[in-house]
């Protein structure tokens, strides 16, 4: 499973905005969801999403409009298995 990536967040997060005028361009890594305009309903959308795209299970709640893109991106990551490059090449 590939790494969850920023491009990948930013996609995500415009799924889940429901308003074409959503503006992610630039250095979002460190604000807040809440600070992009991301109330706890995209947020729920957000988790739903990456949910059905990655193998990970979030807790109820999370992330948070006080969560970052760029702590989702770590949280995320560090939840997908870890690959194993060359095994069974012997």
């Amino acid at each position: 499973m590939a790494q969850l990536t920023m491009d990948d967040v930013r996609q995500i997060l415009l799924a889940s905005a429901g308003d074409d005028d959503t503006d992610l361009h630039g250095a979002i890594d460190e604000v807040a969801f809440g600070d992009l305009g991301y109330d706890s309903l995209a947020l729920l959308e957000v988790q739903s999403q990456l949910q059905r795209r990655y193998p990970v299970k979030l807790p109820d709640g999370w992330p948070a409009p006080g969560t970052t893109p760029a702590e989702l991106l770590r949280h995320v990551n560090g939840l997908l298995p870890v690959e194993v490059s060359g095994a069974g090449t012997h």
